[in-house]
């Protein structure tokens, strides 16, 4: 079923987003969420790719090799974070200039003073939350789209919210652009362009939320709108200085609710841009207290 956007008149890929025509597959076959990439070895891999979802080889074999190495660091936790990484095209994501490193570990430029955060950090983040399908999982930060992206190959419920106007236009773009060659997986993620602190109350209450912007503290709206047992991933902390953190919310006997945090990275600081703040029409300072 296609889902609906909040974005009227969706843009064309633009201010030099568009991509070039090798890193722009045309997906062959129908997606199903039965499909499974072979994960025996590098060659199966590529050839699997390349029949079933039209890619090309070079960003292919690009892929492969830092899922190894997000094996041997155990950034991705379970099979379907596994399937997750080697079924969505980061390449359709980036900018032009960044496609010689798309699969590098880094953050790359996207424009507008934002990033699109490395592979091990979008596998390790995507993991802690144990994404199931059918789970309603809500995005705060789009930015480049990819993260929305995997977790579509999660679940059929993704909301995603961004900030920056011309940036949640042009990731619409992609969307829209990656749909049209046979991505239809990416049908199932809305979004819309707000200030991601309050959240989506009318699409909550969420079973995951995943924050891809650095604050002093949990945003409460955020807090509220996570269903009893849900799981949360947010970097916390001073400007450049965040940790990771798992928060988990559940209730207690006497109805009180009890929020547990753990930091996914045991200590090591994640530094990330800034969870800026709307006022009006435009975006001035951030969110921290």
């Amino acid at each position: 079923m296609q889902r609906r956007t909040f974005l009227i008149g969706s843009a064309a890929i633009v201010g030099g987003a568009v991509l070039p025509p090798a890193a722009q597959a045309n997906v062959p076959k129908p997606y199903s969420w039965d499909m499974a990439p072979p994960t025996n070895n590098r060659e199966d891999y590529i050839k699997w790719m390349v029949a079933n979802r039209g890619e090309d080889p070079k960003y292919l074999g690009l892929r492969w090799s830092r899922y190894q190495v997000m094996l041997g660091n155990k950034d991705l936790w379970n099979d379907a974070n596994k399937r997750a990484f080697l079924l969505t095209p980061r390449e359709e994501f980036v900018l032009r200039q960044n496609l010689g490193r798309v699969y590098d570990h880094a953050f790359l430029d996207i424009g507008y003073g934002v990033t699109i955060s490395g592979p091990h950090v979008v596998g390790r983040m995507t993991s802690s939350i144990d994404v199931k399908f059918g789970e309603k999982v809500l995005e705060i930060g789009t930015g480049s789209g990819y993260q929305s992206a995997y977790l579509a190959n999660l679940t059929d419920k993704v909301w995603s919210i961004e900030i920056i106007r011309p940036l949640a236009e042009r990731t619409r773009g992609a969307y829209d652009s990656t749909i049209g060659r046979g991505y239809s997986e990416f049908k199932s993620i809305i979004s819309k362009n707000a200030d991601g602190y309050y959240g989506w109350a009318e699409a909550g209450p969420f079973d995951k939320i995943i924050v891809t912007c650095g604050i002093d503290h949990i945003p409460p709206p955020l807090l509220q709108q996570l269903k009893t047992g849900g799981i949360m991933v947010i970097p916390v902390g001073p400007p450049g200085a965040q940790r990771l953190l798992k928060v988990v919310k559940e209730q207690g006997p006497d109805g009180n609710f009890v929020i547990s945090r753990s930091d996914i990275y045991n200590g090591r600081v994640v530094p990330f841009v800034p969870f800026t703040k709307l006022e009006g029409d435009v975006i001035k300072g951030t969110h921290n207290k």
